[in-house]
């Protein structure tokens, strides 16, 4: 549905720019586009590095083992079918510690992992358990503490303060976190869908 939203959006922008006798401006923005999303990515990796490092290093530390242990009673709370020392549960653990860190792309394998696991306790592989759709909840709406991608884009486009995003983000996330989380314990206990 997305990729015909995107296509009748650039349709429709070429159709007017032919209208109007203005079609090389559609391909000059496309082109300034592409070049600009080029110049974003090249300042990111440094950010992404920078970030992942950190991650690595609070791993090989122990700071994720503590994480972990601080975030385990309410996990267990979240996920009562999941067994606590289950593979999956670790999993869970390292996506939303990448997700708190506002790194996305960190967190991508680390979510595709618990859902590897939590299908491996799936009692029916045809439909997604409770289990995973609290994962996805709470992956999708995660609280983000420091939106490490979201500072270093404000950094390459110049932002004379581009951390200023932290407080309204971490505002803003923690009520879509507290409503995904409220809605799917809802859904899960007196909803008609709830299993």
């Amino acid at each position: 549905m997305l990729n015909v939203i995107w296509l009748l959006l650039l349709a429709m922008g070429i159709i007017v720019a032919a209208l109007n006798g203005n079609i090389e401006i559609v391909t000059s923005a496309a082109l300034d586009a592409a070049q600009g999303a080029v110049a974003v990515c090249f300042d990111l990796i440094g950010v992404m590095a920078l970030w992942l490092g950190i991650m690595k290093i609070a791993e090989k530390g122990g700071l994720i083992r503590v994480i972990a242990w601080v975030m385990r009673p309410l996990m267990v709370r979240l996920f009562p079918t999941v067994p606590p020392r289950h593979p999956a549960m670790g999993a869970i653990i390292l996506n939303l510690s990448a997700n708190m860190l506002g790194l996305g792309n960190a967190a991508t394998p680390f979510g595709m992992k618990a859902m590897q696991e939590l299908q491996q306790l799936n009692p029916d592989p045809e439909q997604a358990s409770t289990a995973m759709c609290t994962f996805l909840a709470l992956n999708t709406s995660c609280i983000t503490l420091i939106p490490a991608t979201i500072i270093g884009v404000r950094l390459s486009f110049g932002s004379a303060n581009p951390t200023e995003i932290v407080g309204p983000c971490i505002f803003a996330t923690s009520l879509a976190m507290l409503i995904a989380v409220s809605l799917d314990y809802w859904l899960r206990t007196y909803s008609r869908w709830g299993r």
